[in-house]
């Protein structure tokens, strides 16, 4: 993991969610500060990745959020930040949150979390990076999402190598302990563009 400058935080923004994702989104933050790692993501003061970054900013970490206008302009942007950046479109937002990330876990999340997971799954299945990428499997909340990967599998529409493409940790602790363990988060792979 001392390769690792920055992590990008895919989770939802929802805060009417058990206490145990909120405290789990709080150790995630408050772990990457602390092991020097800034945190990259969507930007929100709510829910989740409001509770991160906070965590993030309290424990002295850099935190660098990416918000469309169209959701900032809904008032819903942090604006105790180190870096926020305000851009044209969820693509773009997405594409700039790949870009400045060395890894990626996903915390519990609602459809846009899901949308993230699976479109940073597949751009590294397709050879687009070559990052590690972590799923936080707190309180056992992607395990029918991870049940259906398997279900894929095993009906021929998907060849995933889970040891290769990502890998799930129970608790946050685990997800420091899976991101020590993976290979050097890799340069994107040159010959093909996000």
């Amino acid at each position: 993991m001392k390769s690792l400058s920055s992590v990008c935080v895919y989770c939802g923004a929802s805060s009417r969610v058990a206490d145990v994702h909120k405290e789990a989104a709080h150790a995630l933050g408050d772990g990457l500060a602390r092991r020097g790692i800034r945190m990259v993501y969507g930007g929100g003061r709510v829910g989740l990745m409001g509770i991160a970054a906070d965590a993030a900013i309290a424990a002295g970490g850099e935190v660098i959020g990416i918000i469309p206008e169209h959701i900032q302009s809904a008032e819903v942007e942090h604006t105790g930040l180190t870096e926020l950046h305000v851009v044209d479109s969820m693509h773009t937002r997405k594409r700039m949150m790949v870009e400045r990330s060395d890894a990626f876990v996903i915390l519990p999340g609602g459809l846009g979390t899901l949308d993230e997971a699976f479109e940073i799954l597949t751009w590294k299945q397709l050879q687009l990076h070559d990052k590690p990428i972590i799923i936080a499997d707190v309180d056992g909340y992607w395990r029918p999402l991870l049940g259906l990967i398997d279900h894929m599998v095993a009906q021929g529409f998907a060849r995933i190598d889970r040891s290769t493409l990502y890998r799930v940790a129970d608790q946050i602790d685990g997800v420091f302990e899976a991101l020590e363990v993976m290979p050097d988060a890799a340069q994107p792979v040159q010959h093909k563009k996000l």
